[in-house]
């Protein structure tokens, strides 16, 4: 009857790491496009939670970078900074966004130049040990107020550019 129990435990605890792994989502992925004798770049994208837990992104990887981190823009006595951070929060019934200016992914040394149009995999790993697998188009923006922002919503881009590391 012990043996039972914790099967059915067991179950109920898979069940629920299936309930919780259907609570995040990405939404608008994509990955600045550089010019081709650039190293680095940064990935963009809108984090959903869905859930009733607060979740943290903690970790990122591609496979087209040798290192991806997370990082964030602070200002620092009126000049914008950019700065790796241990994680990116992901508060629950709402989610983040990943932007010029804010929360990023820098994907640092490209194993190989990355051209408008192709497509980055994206591994997202959170603090609860879920990992979200993303595809990520490559796509070319348009800085210095002159276009759209990263996340295509239309607002003025904020002058942040990542394509100078």
């Amino acid at each position: 009857m012990r043996l039972l129990s914790l099967l059915a435990a067991a179950g109920l605890a898979v069940a629920s790491a299936t309930v919780l792994a259907d609570t995040l989502s990405v939404e608008g992925a994509h990955v600045r496009a550089v010019p081709p004798v650039s190293t680095t770049t940064a990935a963009f994208m809108r984090l959903h939670n869905s859930g009733e837990a607060d979740r943290e992104l903690v970790a990122a990887s591609t496979p087209a970078a040798r290192v991806a981190e997370l990082h964030n823009h602070v200002d620092v006595d009126g000049v914008m900074q950019m700065r790796q951070v241990e994680a990116i929060p992901v508060p629950a019934s709402e989610g983040a966004r990943l932007a010029p200016g804010g929360y990023h992914l820098m994907l640092i040394d490209l194993v190989a130049p990355l051209h408008e149009g192709d497509e980055v995999a994206l591994s997202l790993t959170f603090d609860d040990g879920q990992t979200l697998e993303v595809a990520a188009p490559v796509r070319r923006i348009e800085t210095m107020g002159h276009g759209m922002d990263d996340d295509g919503a239309g607002e003025k881009a904020k002058g942040m550019s990542h394509s100078a590391h």
